[in-house]
């Protein structure tokens, strides 16, 4: 990257362990969504780009990379790790530029990627196979967990390093190369991480970065031929499409997609802490977030007061600069954001909900900025309810027994995260149990650890990231068969 006070900070592809512009010398302007201002300057990549990428990454996979032990791949993920602790500061900063999300939550989330590459540098040497007992007493068989391939991935603008470090970590702990191609909106930091990937000592074509705009290419990735998995975060309706381009492959894939999901309030909550929650799950990276939780399911007893003390908090949530300390909350990413969010809130004028507070931009801000939004009065067919919106809007549901709850939080299409508020002990368990979600929080809402798998049921996606097992979506498990008597067997029975 080259920056001066006048210029853009002006980007180059990542293929092969060299920085070089699209094939077709175009490029486009990233917008920082604060001041509606360009910052930086990418190259737009084709398919001639993405070929590129992917043969470098086949090469790699076939040459010095796929030479390296699991120790060896071990040390350099844990040198990537302390190379992104040290310019932690800094890619938070430039996430910010890109997304417009909270700087102390862009820093925040930097500084905590390095524990994902410790983490799977630790497991990479011991994901191992295992000698199986069979009937056959003349052969000794055992397994090997060896790497898919080539990984195509496709990540989002919310969280551009932090969503991509959950599929790059294990990918690489599992011995595969990376070809990646990061939002339209935020390309700047994914190639910022290229750097510090190449200062780490990865050979080259292990890890690749083709930016564009719009689909071409992310459509050549998710369906190139020689890509083994493909690895994608964002809308679910994208998603679907990523999924039947890998499958004309046979590609492996594993889809993290939207959510709708439900914080169930039971009338023995502590309200004060279940407000919190609530304000962290939807309010929080201003809503932009595919685990916000959106919908509150409250009992009737107690949402008169829970909604009180939630639009007194809204209410107070300042909104402005995202890299000010004081700011709580962010613009949207982007014009598109925008203009759907403040569809919803006429959708929902029209459909009766009652707006509670917020339902309105700021105009004073201009640019992309929206209040926190609660809606009141709201029935579970209304848009607002129904469809992700990936915005500060979070609609009131009430119930008044437990299976009422159940039904309301699983009356969606979704899966993702739910949580559960409740000094029950009891019933806390019989509702994690009960709700399809692929992470609940008891008393708690939002948060993630590399230990711990993410991923959802129905239409939230396919597959799970993070967690041990992760690295198994990144292998092909091969079995082999070793005769040990030497003796000729009948050729036409089954052995």
């Amino acid at each position: 990257m080259t920056t001066t006070e006048t210029q853009l900070a002006e980007y180059a592809l990542y293929i092969d362990g060299n920085s070089m512009p699209a094939e077709s010398g175009d490029s486009y302007e990233s917008i920082n969504p604060f001041t509606g201002d360009a910052w930086a300057r990418v190259p737009d990549a084709g398919a001639a780009d993405v070929d590129r990428a992917v043969g470098a990454a086949r090469r790699a996979l076939d040459g010095p990379w796929g030479e390296l032990t699991a120790p060896q791949r071990g040390k350099l993920l844990r040198k990537l790790g302390d190379l992104i602790a040290r310019d932690a500061d800094r890619l938070g900063e430039i996430e910010t530029k890109d997304n417009g999300k909270l700087l102390r939550e862009m820093a925040g989330q930097a500084k905590a990627l390095p524990e994902w590459y410790y983490y799977f540098a630790g497991l990479a040497d011991k994901f191992e196979g295992s000698v199986i007992p069979t009937d056959r007493a003349n052969y000794l068989v055992y397994t090997r967990h060896e790497p898919v391939g080539v990984v195509g991935a496709i990540v989002p603008w919310n969280s551009p390093l932090l969503l991509l470090t959950w599929k790059l970590a294990p990918a690489l702990a599992a011995g595969c190369t990376f070809v990646v191609k990061p939002s339209d909106y935020t390309p700047a930091s994914t190639l910022e991480l290229a750097k510090l990937v190449e200062e780490a000592g990865f050979p080259p074509g292990v890890f690749n970065v083709v930016t564009g705009w719009g689909p071409p290419a992310g459509q050549a990735l998710a369906g190139h031929p020689d890509v083994n998995k493909v690895a994608f975060t964002g809308s679910t309706a994208t998603g679907i499409a990523v999924a039947h381009a890998a499958a004309d492959n046979l590609a492996r894939v594993t889809l993290e997609l939207g959510g709708k999901s439900a914080q169930v309030v039971f009338s023995d909550a502590d309200l004060d802490a279940a407000a919190n929650g609530v304000i962290a799950g939807v309010f929080a990276a201003t809503g932009q977030t595919c685990m916000a939780g959106s919908r509150l399911v409250v009992h009737e007893s107690v949402k008169d007061a829970l909604v009180a003390k939630i639009v007194e908090r809204a209410e107070r949530i300042k909104v402005g600069d995202p890299t000010a300390p004081e700011t709580e909350m962010g613009p949207l990413a982007n014009d598109r954001q925008f203009e759907k969010v403040l569809g919803f809130f006429e959708s929902a004028r029209e459909q009766g909900a009652t707006v509670a507070c917020g339902g309105q931009s700021v105009a004073e801000l201009g640019g992309y900025f929206v209040r926190p939004t609660v809606l009141t009065d709201v029935d579970p067919t209304m848009r607002a309810v129904r469809e992700e919106i990936f915005g500060p809007v979070l609609t009131v549901l009430p119930f008044n027994d437990e299976d009422g709850a159940v039904a309301l939080a699983n009356g969606t299409q979704y899966g993702l995260a739910a949580s559960v508020w409740t000094k029950d002990v009891h019933r806390a368990h019989r509702m994690a149990a009960r709700l399809r979600a692929g992470s609940v929080w008891v008393n708690a809402y939002r948060t993630v650890s590399p230990q711990v798998p993410f991923g959802g049921f129905g239409a939230s996606g396919i597959g799970r990231e993070n967690g041990s097992d992760a690295i198994r979506a990144y292998t092909e498990t091969k079995a082999i068969w070793v005769e040990l008597s030497a003796e000729t067997r009948d050729p036409f029975t089954l052995g």
